[in-house]
């Protein structure tokens, strides 16, 4: 037992809750209705991101070395999950206000260059984070916080535009599911910034109760509302969106999810190579198995 173990719990079995919904959800066939085409595209990064962290949380205490490339994976995974957000926000949760305008044209485009954006900063997050713990650590909350911010600039607006007057919105009414989304995301980043409760009571929280154990429930919960909150719109809104202008095809999407996979994955082994190349310079890797082996050689 150790302070990771729930860690991985919290994000295991959200693992196979997702895959469920996926093969629930895809049983009529994406390739044979093409407009739940974005929705696939979510789920696939949904699936993915909670996995990815269960692995970097199983397998990070293998070595220092080790820790490093296993969080980069899973901030890689993380960016690809913001980037899936943006294909079912473009297709079903787009103002009414909003539809054909360069904004709507733009942002999966524009959410692709910030997976990008997101799996560097996060990733260089890592190096100073001896130095300069709190640098660190505000750069990593910045680097998720931002295509955050941007993937939800629709919702924003269209709460925004039915305050206080939701009789009147028409299409652009907000799900109760979208609310639960935005409060459990704020809850996450509040617990991932605050470290509550164990700074209140050192070590009474070390196994079970640590503000990331919590930080992993807000977000996975806050996944599993988004994902009602994006089923709510791509009902409500069907008949409506069939008289706009037709959606991302597959081989468009196929392409765009290729390249933000590529992209990511050579950020991942640009950031991999610099932490190997000089292992016993790098404060990060300072008595690991690696430098050890490297100074034996070096004898």
């Amino acid at each position: 037992m150790t302070n990771e173990t729930v860690n991985i719990w919290t994000h295991f079995l959200p693992t196979w809750y997702f895959l469920w919904r996926l093969l629930v959800l895809g049983s009529p066939g994406f390739r044979a209705e093409p407009y739940r085409l974005p929705l696939l595209v979510f789920l696939l990064p949904v699936c993915l991101y909670p996995f990815a962290s269960c692995c970097a949380h199983t397998f990070s205490s293998m070595s220092p070395c080790a820790r490093h490339i296993c969080f980069f994976l899973d901030y890689g995974a993380l960016s690809l999950y913001s980037l899936g957000c943006a294909f079912p926000y473009a297709a079903y949760s787009m103002p009414a206000s909003w539809l054909h305008s360069h904004l709507h044209q733009l942002f999966v485009p524009a959410a692709v260059l910030n997976s990008f954006l997101c799996t560097g900063l996060s990733c260089y997050s890592r190096f100073p984070e001896l130095e300069s713990p709190g640098f660190s650590k505000a750069l990593r909350a910045a680097a998720f916080a931002y295509p955050f911010l941007f993937d939800s600039l629709p919702l924003f607006y269209r709460l925004w535009l039915c305050w206080g007057r939701a009789h009147s919105c028409g299409q652009d009414m907000l799900s109760s599911s979208h609310a639960y989304h935005l409060l459990c995301a704020l809850l996450a980043g509040f617990l991932f910034a605050a470290r509550l409760p164990e700074r209140l009571a050192p070590g009474r929280f070390d196994y079970i109760g640590h503000s990331h154990q919590l930080f992993h429930i807000c977000a996975v919960l806050g996944t599993h509302f988004q994902l009602e909150a994006v089923l709510v719109d791509m009902g409500a809104r069907r008949a409506w969106l069939a008289a706009q202008e037709p959606m991302l095809g597959l081989e468009a999407a196929v392409a765009t999810l290729s390249l933000a996979v590529i992209g990511n994955l050579l950020i991942i082994a640009t950031f991999t190579a610099l932490l190997l190349r000089s292992p016993g310079t790098c404060t990060l890797l300072r008595g690991s198995p690696l430098e050890e082996g490297l100074q034996t050689k070096q004898q």
